[in-house]
């Protein structure tokens, strides 16, 4: 029997930077992942013959300039940051009968990190022992024993237990998939109530043997009516080796199941508002996180998609006698549903437990 002063149940930016402060704390941690790899929707798309991160599946960007804590965490961890490019003009599409050139405005101190926010995940787990993350571990139930401890079950019928446990998952998809202590049913109620921003988004990357677009005065952004993405970015690495694009689908997941008219359509739409070169991809990437139990619950499948509010202060304390705390971006009262959201939900947990 297994035991732990501290368990963090989800492997996401939130739940590893909680597990690097309890640990770096003198905490013995454990971090159970549902999924085959840490991160969440921290994913990218690598080359495959360097293993360089060429394009991001899930979220891309930080603002340190108005983020202290993002700020703070690049630093500590020694990842590098550079502007997200946006020379040239933007295309409109859907406006008029034809599509139109036109300068697009950029959000002030908006910034891509080097390697992608893969690379912070990558940091934050260099900084745990290799035996502190456990993947394709997923977590059924918690529960308070009698003995003061709190246990922890596994769907393999497996029972760890710990001193405190952290839940870094999807508070919608907690509610959901992971029987809990008998808890307040106004926490019930905030957990189901909590949406993930973006969860039944898809992301879409198309890679170019190099960015052509730039060549053609433009600066990748795309704004469109008529889909089927309703914008684009210029997503090129660093080191600008690929031509890299990204674009977030306007269809609905329930059409998005349709891969090969949503590929085609998006080829079509490429190569309207960027000239026929966009026809000739290196590949065409498609991550709908919709599709993913562990990330989309059937509520957020079900509600629009808005950027979320603060989430409710029952989520930001602790529960059961001090014993179980939430860490998820979306439970911060600071960015919600981003990574510096993810970060300070994480540094808040772990405080709390130790």
């Amino acid at each position: 029997m297994e035991s732990f002063d501290i368990i963090v149940v989800g492997g996401g930016i939130a739940g590893l930077t909680a597990a690097v402060v309890a640990h770096e704390a003198g905490a013995r941690v454990l971090v159970l992942e549902a999924d085959e790899h840490i991160g969440g929707r921290i994913q990218c798309v690598t080359d495959e013959l360097t293993g360089r991160a060429i394009a991001d599946l899930g979220p891309t960007w930080v603002w340190p300039l108005y983020q202290p804590v993002v700020a703070r965490w690049v630093q500590r961890l020694g990842v590098e940051t550079f502007a997200q490019f946006s020379d040239g003009d933007g295309v409109l599409d859907g406006w008029s009968r034809e599509v139109e050139r036109v300068p697009l405005p950029e959000q002030d101190g908006i910034r891509r990190i080097v390697g992608g926010p893969s690379a912070i995940v990558l940091a934050l787990a260099r900084r745990l022992p290799a035996a502190a993350l456990r993947m394709r571990h997923t977590v059924i139930s918690v529960s308070d024993e009698s003995s003061g401890a709190i246990g922890v079950t596994l769907a393999s019928g497996e029972q760890l237990f710990a001193s405190r446990v952290i839940l870094a998952t999807p508070v919608r998809v907690t509610a959901q998939q992971i029987a809990l202590p008998d808890i307040d049913p106004a926490l019930r109620r905030a957990l189901e109530s909590t949406p993930t921003w973006m969860a039944a988004q898809a992301k879409v990357v198309a890679e170019y043997d190099r960015p052509f677009w730039r060549e053609d005065g433009l600066s990748g952004r795309i704004a469109s009516r008529s889909g089927p993405l309703g914008e684009t970015h210029d997503h090129c690495p660093a080191e600008g080796a690929h031509g890299v694009i990204f674009g977030f689908p306007l269809w609905t997941a329930v059409q998005r199941r349709d891969d090969y008219a949503l590929r085609q359509a998006t080829i079509a739409q490429l190569v309207r508002c960027l000239g026929p070169t966009a026809a000739t991809l290196r590949a065409l990437h498609i991550q709908d996180w919709a599709t993913n139990p562990f990330i989309c619950s059937a509520g957020d499948l079900a509600a629009p998609s808005v950027p979320p509010e603060p989430a409710a202060p029952l989520l930001r304390a602790t529960h059961v006698r001090g014993r179980l705390a939430f860490a998820v971006s979306e439970t911060s009262d600071i960015s919600p549903g981003l990574i510096e959201g993810a970060l300070i939900s994480g540094e808040r947990a772990a405080r709390a437990m130790i």
